[in-house]
Parts: C-alpha cells; sequence; structure tokens
C-alpha cells in the first residue's frame, strides 16, 4: 500500500455539496480489481474511478469506473469529474481544443466550455421495452399508465429504463420500492417537462424548491426537464446527478421531438441536491452533455 493522491470533486454543479461527489484517485497503477472495487464499496459513493495511463495513442488518459456494485465501462458524471481532476493535477491534452478519455466504452471526447466541460454522448442503442416488463417497473415506481408519455431501453455503455411521465411533479413525487427494481436488475431513469405557463411554472419551482431545501433559500435555475435516476441493482438507491442517462435521454427525447436541441435539465432535488446538466445537439448529430464540477476534498489515500 502507498499515499496516492486523491480528489473528491463534486459534478454537475458549480456550488460545493449540491451537486453529484465522485472520488477520483488519481494514481491507480499496481492496483487489481479487487482493490479498486473495495475502496469503491468502502468511500459508498455512486461512483469512484481510479485513473492510469492510457493504452490508445490519442487518448490523454485512461479511467476505470466503479460503483458499489461493480465496474462500469462509462459513466457521465465520472467522465466530467475525472477530467476535471486530471486538469487540476496538471493534465495537460494533446488536442489544443478537447481532451480523449479512455475507457471500457472506448474513447470519449470532452471539450471546455468555459468553466464548463461537456462530453460527447457515446452511440445509443434503444429499444421499446415489453408490456409486461413496462407493468412491472411502473408497479414498482407507484406509476398509473395514465401518467407514462413513452418509455425505452436506452443502452450507451450502462442500461437504463427510460420514462417520459406527464409532468415534472410527478417525477419528483415518486417513491419507488427499491427492493423491487433491485430484484427486478432494472435500471430506472424517469423525467418530465415542467409546465411552461408562467403562474403553473412558478407554483412548479416552489414545489421543487421547497422539496429539496425545505426553510433555505438559494439560487435555482428554470429548468425544461426534471431527471430522476433509480439504481438499486448496482448498490445505489437513488443517484443524485447522473450523466449517462441524460446522455440516453437527451439522444432519445430530442430525436423524438420531445424536447428542443438544447435545453437544462434539473436532477437531484428529491434529495436535497441541485444538479444541472447543460444538453446540446450540433448540427453533425453529436450530443454534448455539460456540466460544472468543483474540487471539495484534495489529499492523498492510502492505497
Amino acid at each position: 500500500m502507498k499515499a496516492r493522491p486523491f480528489k473528491q470533486i463534486d459534478v454537475f454543479t458549480a456550488v460545493p455539496y449540491r451537486g453529484n461527489p465522485l472520488a477520483v484517485v488519481l494514481d491507480g497503477s499496481d492496483l487489481d480489481d479487487a482493490a479498486m472495487q473495495r475502496f469503491a464499496r468502502w468511500t459508498n459513493l455512486s461512483e469512484t474511478t481510479f485513473l492510469l495511463p492510457p493504452t490508445e495513442p490519442t487518448a490523454d488518459y485512461r479511467v476505470r469506473i466503479f460503483t458499489p456494485g461493480g465496474e462500469l465501462p462509462f459513466a457521465g458524471h465520472p467522465t466530467l469529474g475525472s477530467c476535471r481532476a486530471w486538469l487540476e493535477a496538471g493534465g495537460r491534452p494533446q488536442a489544443p481544443d478537447h481532451i480523449v478519455q479512455q475507457c471500457a466504452a472506448g474513447l470519449i471526447a470532452i471539450r471546455p466550455e468555459g468553466e464548463r466541460l461537456a462530453f460527447a454522448a457515446p452511440p445509443l442503442r434503444r429499444s421499446a421495452p415489453s408490456p409486461s416488463v413496462l407493468a412491472k417497473v411502473a408497479g414498482a415506481l407507484g406509476l398509473k399508465a395514465s401518467q407514462i408519455v413513452t418509455a425505452q431501453v436506452l443502452d450507451n455503455g450502462p442500461v437504463w429504463f427510460g420514462l417520459l411521465l406527464n409532468d415534472a411533479d410527478t417525477v419528483l413525487a415518486l417513491t419507488p420500492d427499491h427492493r423491487l427494481l433491485k430484484e427486478m436488475g432494472v435500471k430506472v431513469g424517469v423525467c418530465g417537462v415542467p409546465p411552461k405557463d408562467e403562474a403553473p411554472a412558478l407554483i412548479a419551482r416552489s414545489n421543487r424548491e421547497s422539496r429539496a431545501f425545505v426553510g433555505t433559500a438559494r439560487h435555482t435555475a428554470t429548468v425544461d426537464l426534471e431527471v430522476r435516476a433509480f439504481a438499486s441493482p448496482i448498490g445505489v438507491e437513488e443517484d443524485p446527478v447522473t450523466g449517462s442517462l441524460n446522455a440516453g435521454l437527451a439522444e432519445w427525447l430530442i430525436s423524438d421531438g420531445h424536447l428542443p436541441a438544447r435545453y437544462l435539465a434539473g436532477q437531484g432535488q428529491a434529495m436535497g441536491r441541485d444538479g444541472y446538466v447543460h444538453v446540446e445537439r450540433a448540427d453533425d448529430g453529436t450530443v454534448w452533455i455539460g456540466g460544472d464540477a468543483v474540487a471539495c476534498i484534495d489529499g492523498s489515500v492510502t492505497l
């Protein structure tokens, strides 16, 4: 065991402790799979990453991503958080205008957007869920069929069962049966569009704030989509802010005309967080998922 540089990054927020925390071990050399998994389980965060030298010539660094329950080929908030940690630790990309991350899902392009970073969403495979599975997922979430607008199975490395619900308040009010979702082995991402009329929007925003920070004042942006992510099968009942899910939702919902090519998603309100995901589909069809990331802990860990 030895002391290794370590950072804890809060992702999808510019304000510390309101986003999704990520543990980053900046030197993962000589650690085997069991040691990485053991540390990821100990941190008890939704993800922990280990940075390594790249094996692909065009990559700037390589990352391995672990949840408390296993390794992921790709995940969004670990991508942005690992890149922020790598840059703050003195990492210098080969290209002047972007960074290339190597992970099990392949090479991921990341571009600076001012103080923010954005990653190019990996290719998405999506399909219609079977009616029987949809009914079981709806039951585990306590949803009626009339509250579900549409559903898709989304696979961009992680696999998410995606649901577009009738409105944002329905999303925020969910109280899932996490035990049942774990037994089913299904990770579920739900989303809903807030009302657009001014008065209902103010009411929805008030409800959104009261659920998250009762009795406290804070700055909240107006969002175009409310998102929640339930991942009991990998040891995370609810993820605060989820890049891979938002990437899959964006490619699906923009392509099918449910959302414009540029929008702002909010996530984490039901957990007392205040995360924001900036989504943009470029003219070439690439979907970019952006977010702020701030370091909260900087030091070393003995591994």
